[in-house]
């Protein structure tokens, strides 16, 4: 068994990972920390794990010393500290925060206000959508877990720039999200009044995931690419969709399209690409990891149409997270991830 911790456990990305693992066959949860909650039970904070997860909330330096691996689900700023704690120690961290996503300082800097504290252990991190970078998850020592928006963003476009289909330039990205990826605060936009029967854009042009998808479409382009991402909040728990527009740079038509992601997907027990005139949909992936994508095109524009819905508690948090933890440690790499979708 791989014992694991779990810092930050009583934000909602941490509970979800509570949620998943305790049906993990690899896995025994030897760990949990909240600095809110230090002392109190994970049950005393989320009654529906009452005598299914009553372990206390402890110090981190405690769940540290007790695992084989560690996640933390924690504001950016925090995550430095921690993953030199778990590399002294031998033990894989994977970052659900966004310490350890961006590759260039100056970016990360630009885009949260904060320089690297330990240069040396960016070195050692990977940017890890397994999808797409596989490879670079078997031997890591620290796992930088992407973003929920990046996340949708770039399943749904990998296989259009992967093979030229796209234009590198012009992309707009509309997306909208479900309010718990605000986080467990309180903020005046996710105060129920505000958002229960409301749908509004946020942060249109400067939302913090601009430099990571930025990043991951230019390493996917094989060149410098620029978007334009417009987030949005629904009014509902969780979901994210993305409605992705590109010109396309040949007359290829939607049929074919459609083949090449079909075949770039295949084997891939996570990504699910729908029958054409299909629409992908959030309750379709709800409380899963997920990824539906569906294609459409606007021949008069030549302009090709990319819906992705995941998650983003699961395959937008925990649930990659575990993903990436299974490749680390050569475990099915869908192990305590097979709960199928809520129906309703």
């Amino acid at each position: 068994m791989i014992n694991v911790g779990i810092i930050g456990a009583t934000g909602y990305a941490g509970a979800e990972l509570v949620r998943l693992l305790l049906s993990h066959p690899a896995v025994k949860i030897t760990g949990l920390s909240s600095v809110s909650f230090e002392g109190k039970r994970m049950s005393e904070i989320y009654p529906s794990l009452k005598n299914i997860c009553d372990l206390p909330l402890t110090a981190m330096d405690e769940v540290i010393a007790a695992s084989d691996a560690v996640f933390a689900s924690l504001p950016h700023g925090l995550s430095e500290e921690i993953a030199e704690k778990c590399v002294a120690r031998g033990a894989v961290f994977i970052d659900l925060g966004a310490d350890f996503r961006l590759y260039d300082e100056a970016e990360y800097e630009k885009w949260y206000g904060l320089g690297y504290k330990l240069p040396q252990l960016h070195e050692r991190a990977v940017y890890a959508l397994p999808e797409l970078f596989r490879e670079r998850i078997i031997n890591a020592d620290i796992i930088g877990n992407p973003g929920c928006y990046p996340t949708s963003i770039a399943l749904g476009l990998a296989p259009a720039l992967k093979n030229g289909l796209a234009a590198a330039e012009g992309i707009i990205i509309d997306a909208k999200s479900g309010v718990t990826g605000a986080g467990r605060g309180l903020t005046q936009n996710t105060h129920f009044p505000d958002a229960n029967e409301n749908f509004a854009a946020y942060k249109a042009g400067c939302h913090r995931h601009t430099p990571e998808i930025e990043q991951t479409l230019s390493t996917l382009a094989g060149q410098k690419l620029r978007v334009t991402f417009v987030p949005h909040l629904l009014p509902v728990s969780r979901g994210i969709e993305s409605t992705i527009y590109c010109k396309l740079t040949t007359g290829t038509a939607l049929e074919e399209i459609h083949k090449i992601y079909e075949k770039f997907y295949a084997g891939e027990r996570f990504v699910r690409v729908m029958p054409l005139g299909e629409y992908a949909a959030i309750r379709n992936v709800r409380a899963s990891n997920y990824c539906d994508i569906s294609l459409h095109a606007d021949e008069r524009t030549g302009t090709l149409i990319v819906c992705s819905v995941i998650d983003n508690m699961v395959k937008g948090a925990a649930g990659q997270a575990i993903q990436n933890l299974n490749i680390r440690f050569g475990l099915d790499e869908a192990a305590g991830l097979l709960q199928p979708p809520v129906v309703f």
